[in-house]
């Protein structure tokens, strides 16, 4: 206990070095914008500024990365209640209760209530971070390659089926993900995969014009003839009408220690992510409450819970992506691709190879989610016009600076042209109600994936039963196994029709 808390004073003194803290407040502070602004997604965000990043050192680039994260979580709940847009999808369930609340004249309350959920889902997430990525890390030691391979595996299965769509189109997206990994010269053989005679292609595709195609100019031709203007009627209040009272506070306590419980436990499967924590929690209140009709109609429980889940989901997100190199969701494997970038492999040994690093950015979790209180509280009015912005300002300006971070990645043209390609790509996926997100899990993946399945089979001498043979990779087959019955079982079933859960117009990236 005692080097746990020694580790963690010297993560405040990384994390409070000035050119750290500097990072980590222009991190928070766009996250909050993007979380703010209609349509600009966090994996645009990250994509974007990734370029920035290059000449920056490790742990100030991966301390402003992670606060554009977990800061656009703050900024979504201001759209999703005060507008009813749910601008990214973990707040698309908040739009059921909160914009009701707004209407009522209590869209103060809802955020309020919103800011306390969320600083304890958050708290709660940085501890769990605090105690069991060193425990999780230091069982990962255990592994060899099959079970690396293993897990592996699990997340790519996880990371496709649950998410939103059909399983067998997030499958198929994850499959081209992994085919996407393996353009480039093999470091075996020498022999070129993929590359259909392009020179240019021999080094592989580049993950800042992969995400910024399939995140950011998808995102902006789906979004280019959205030029209606934003309702503002029900969106202005003042810092005082976001105190809540006694009985709000009591009604809502509870509430935000199960969706925090909730999130927290959703943030150790890989593949779910705050998306589904949020809605889980949303489900849970009201299959408890005794009063179930008002969900729907301004319940503060329908606002408390799933925003305290989304929170402690997105904090304790960070634990298999450091610990294990297992992404949870999409911007996690953006995060993994970041370290990649920067020379650092996640896994095991990240703790002990690099503490500055992993405990600098825990102590930048508490920092940085105290200064997004700091920021929303005083600032809500300014936050509050900056739902003015049209769209045809917006996604032209950030269209230019996708082209010049590309070039900027590798100075190449070339890279612009598959960005343009991609994204053209990530659009007609989009129509056809297809997910691009699993092509990032398997992109980041499926490399590493290669190289552990090709090291297993050597050790094995090609003998596939290594595989359940070992305990720990056996396990893992057999949840790979389970989570494929599952989801063949829920299909043969049908879908159920939810009751009182349909996602609000326009949810979803």
């Amino acid at each position: 206990m005692s080097t746990g808390l020694a580790d963690l004073i010297h993560g405040f003194g990384i994390a409070l070095e000035p050119h750290n803290l500097l990072w980590c407040f222009v991190g928070v502070m766009v996250g909050n914008l993007v979380g703010v602004l209609p349509g600009m997604g966090v994996l645009s965000a990250i994509s974007i500024l990734l370029p920035l990043t290059f000449g920056m050192k490790p742990v100030a680039a991966v301390l402003m990365l992670s606060g554009i994260y977990y800061g656009a979580q703050y900024g979504g709940a201001i759209c999703s209640i005060l507008l009813n847009l749910p601008c990214h999808p973990p707040h698309a369930v908040t739009c059921l209760d909160g914009f009701p609340m707004t209407k009522q004249g209590r869209g103060g309350v809802a955020l309020g209530i919103t800011m306390l959920g969320s600083m304890f889902g958050a708290a709660f997430g940085i501890t769990q971070m605090i105690f069991f990525a060193p425990y999780v890390a230091r069982i990962a030691f255990q592994f060899g390659a099959p079970e690396i391979c293993a897990l592996m595996l699990l997340g790519l299965l996880a990371g496709s089926t649950l998410a939103k769509g059909s399983p067998l189109k997030g499958v198929a997206m994850t499959i081209l993900g992994l085919m996407l990994g393996l353009v480039g010269t093999d470091i075996n053989t020498g022999a070129e995969r993929f590359t259909f005679g392009l020179i240019d292609l021999s080094d592989g595709v580049e993950l800042v014009a992969l995400s910024l195609g399939l995140f950011g100019i998808a995102e902006f031709l789906r979004s280019v003839n959205n030029t209606a203007p934003i309702n503002l009627a029900y969106a202005k209040l003042k810092v005082s009408d976001m105190r809540p009272t006694k009985e709000d506070i009591k009604k809502a306590a509870f509430p935000i220690l199960r969706g925090t419980l909730i999130g927290s436990l959703c943030s150790c499967i890989p593949g779910t992510g705050p998306t589904i924590a949020s809605f889980v929690a949303y489900a849970a209140e009201k299959k408890i409450s005794k009063t179930p009709e008002r969900f729907g109609h301004g319940a503060i429980e329908g606002v408390a819970a799933p925003e305290a889940s989304t929170h402690s989901s997105v904090q304790g997100d960070f634990i298999p992506t450091m610990s294990l190199g297992i992404p949870g969701d999409a911007v996690m494997a953006l995060l993994l691709g970041a370290l990649i970038i920067h020379g650092i492999t996640p896994g095991p040994r990240l703790i002990v190879e690099h503490p500055d690093l992993f405990w600098g950015l825990i102590a930048s979790f508490w920092i940085g989610n105290l200064i997004l209180i700091f920021l929303n509280v005083p600032m809500i009015g300014l936050w509050v016009k900056m739902l003015m912005v049209p769209y045809k300002y917006l996604y032209p300006s950030a269209l230019f600076f996708i082209c010049i971070g590309v070039f900027a990645a590798r100075n190449s043209l070339f890279d612009v042209g598959v960005t343009l390609f991609l994204g053209i790509v990530g659009y007609l996926l989009l129509l056809l109600k297809f997910e691009p997100a699993p092509i990032l899990l398997g992109f980041v993946l499926g490399p590493r994936f290669e190289e552990n399945f090709r090291r297993a089979l050597i050790i094995s001498r090609g003998d596939m039963a290594t595989f359940i043979e070992r305990p720990i990779s056996a396990a893992f087959i057999g949840l790979c196994v389970l989570l494929i019955g599952a989801q063949i079982y829920v299909r043969m079933r049908g879908p159920k029709k939810p009751s009182g859960l349909a996602v609000p117009q326009g949810a979803g990236e």
